[in-house]
């Protein structure tokens, strides 16, 4: 029986290819014998924010032990409407990476997704402090994560210069120091080398 079990989710039009830091996550953490739940969220190329809450609520039941959730991309916002209105936390720790800034959400692609409504403060997405990493130049949130979410919901945030979308044409393919915070939450997250 595992004590401990990993959620890993993707981003809008990702359909998580091999070269992408989450899938060598999940290989990574497997490797290790971890239990790990990687779905293919519904409608990469036009996502509806109930398919992908239902798909992770779906995934969230059948996890067993310390609940790890890493998100990428617009899986962090579809992770804030997981965790709204919820009493308890709907996992004991949290990653988000890369979340999309509010200008991002014009796109009518991910519009019904916009986090506009939510109050950022009131949120508990897990039962630790959240961890943000996020760059300094990120072309989909140019407000900046850190201040755009890791301030308003209390995050704690690692921030990488110069490190894009922190996704594949950034240099994002297997990125060590994910894999050493999945396992050691003190770690913090460093650029990939």
């Amino acid at each position: 029986m595992w004590n401990r079990s990993f959620l890993i989710l993707h981003g809008v039009e990702n359909r998580r290819p091999a070269d992408h830091w989450q899938h060598d996550l999940a290989l990574r953490l497997r490797e290790r014998g971890e239990q790990v739940f990687y779905p293919q969220l519904p409608d990469p190329d036009r996502p509806s924010l109930d398919g992908w809450t239902g798909a992770v609520e779906a995934e969230l039941a059948m996890m067993r032990g310390e609940r790890v959730v890493v998100c990428h991309s617009l899986a962090c916002v579809a992770w804030l409407h997981v965790a709204a209105g919820r009493a308890d936390p709907p996992a004991d720790r949290v990653l988000l990476a890369a979340p999309p800034g509010p200008s991002v959400f014009d796109w009518d692609v991910i519009a019904g997704f916009t986090p506009a409504a939510l109050d950022l403060g009131a949120l508990t997405l897990s039962a630790s402090t959240p961890r943000l990493v996020c760059s300094d130049g990120d072309p989909y949130c140019p407000e900046g994560a850190a201040d755009a979410y890791g301030k308003p919901m209390g995050c704690d945030v690692d921030l990488l210069p110069g490190a894009g979308h922190i996704a594949v044409p950034d240099g994002y393919g297997p990125w060590p120091s994910v894999l050493e915070w999945c396992l050691d939450p003190s770690v913090r997250l460093a650029p990939r080398p």
